[in-house]
């Protein structure tokens, strides 16, 4: 998969994954779908965002998740 609406430049929140053009961290959108919150409500929160941007940020948390050995207890 693609990730054409995901940016990482370090010149832009010191290089944290971002919805591409904005400040938005892919990791702010994960942690309030985390908190139960919608599409449509996080969308009503970050109005500049597509429904689009919230999916392909969720999509890149996942495939890193799915790339990353986690410091999980065994």
């Amino acid at each position: 998969m693609t990730f054409d609406r995901i940016a990482a430049d370090t010149a832009v929140m010191a290089g944290v994954p971002c919805i591409s053009g904005t400040r938005i961290p892919v990791a702010t959108i994960v942690g309030m779908v985390a908190e139960a919150m919608t599409i449509t409500e996080i969308l009503a929160d970050f109005p500049q965002l597509s429904e689009q941007d919230v999916r392909q940020a969720l999509w890149f948390a996942a495939a890193a998740v799915d790339q990353a050995t986690l410091p999980l207890p065994a």
